[in-house]
């Protein structure tokens, strides 16, 4: 039987792209099983799986009593993280009338007990502002909006963001971001400098120049689900890789692939 020539060129280009897809994932880990919660520990009220993904959801029934955390635990007890490289896919939609929707993925974080976590997020929503940024639950609030390249300092004992670049325009980088679908996020985080992207595109550079515990170099990892109006956030194809020991060059862009109830104060519940 003949091959025509069209036939093993397109089986050389398929057998080349698994074999780049392959690579661009190497040592990365799973951290969700894609069937139950094992792993992760929230409150069980909040947070399932549903149609293979970790599913946070709030009703007019059962509301989120302040912003409340899904947190990784492979061992039952919290794991730290502190040079990596976190891909995921998410999708988010509003279940009320006024199209509130936020959530975001915690990283290098502290946990304030009863799943209340604080510390640097990779923010993102069902409307066109806050994805891809880099905000602080509990803490200082947003360290870079979406487009910006910034260094936040320690300034007469207060902090201090100055933006010393762009990444692109917000606008045109909102434009990338899929309306209640499936979009894929990216985090690196190596030393002080953290990179999110969202579907490939890079939203924020940020360069963390203060000191601990405000500059954490490490932290634990956790979804959020956040106060307000009714939504469901979903994630899935969750997977790390540890960077503590790799060499990241930050100029490329990789490959997509009992406590009192906390309510953003930039992020108001509608």
């Amino acid at each position: 039987m003949k091959t025509s020539t069209s036939v093993r060129v397109a089986l050389v280009f398929c057998a080349s792209l698994l074999a780049a897809c392959a690579a661009d994932e190497a040592g990365f880990k799973s951290l969700f099983n894609g069937k139950d919660l094992k792993g992760w520990e929230g409150r069980p009220e909040h947070w399932s799986v549903e149609d293979g993904a970790i599913t946070g959801k709030t009703t007019k029934e059962n509301p989120a009593k302040g912003n409340n955390f899904l947190i990784w635990r492979p061992h039952g007890t919290n794991e730290t993280v502190g040079d990596f490289e976190l891909r995921l896919s998410y999708k988010i939609v509003p279940n009320g009338d006024k199209g509130f929707g936020n959530s975001g993925i915690q990283y290098r974080s502290k946990d304030f007990g009863n799943f209340v976590v604080g510390g640097y997020q990779a923010d993102f929503e069902a409307g066109k502002t806050y994805s891809g940024i880099l905000y602080e639950e509990r803490m200082d609030g947003i360290l870079a909006q979406r487009g910006q390249k910034t260094t936040v300092k320690t300034v007469e004992d207060k902090t201090k963001v100055e933006v010393a670049g762009s990444v692109g325009d917000s606008k045109e980088i909102q434009s990338k971001i899929k309306d209640k679908d499936w979009n894929d996020y990216m985090v690196i985080a190596k030393g002080n400098h953290f990179q999110h992207f969202i579907n490939g595109v890079q939203t924020v550079d940020v360069t963390d120049e203060r000191e601990a515990p405000k500059g954490a170099k490490e932290g634990i990892l956790a979804l959020q689900l956040h106060a307000g109006d009714p939504m469901t956030v979903q994630f899935k194809n969750i997977r790390m890789k540890d960077l503590s020991k790799a060499t990241v060059s930050f100029d490329r862009v990789p490959n997509p692939a009992k406590i009192e109830p906390f309510i953003s104060p930039t992020l108001p519940a509608k």
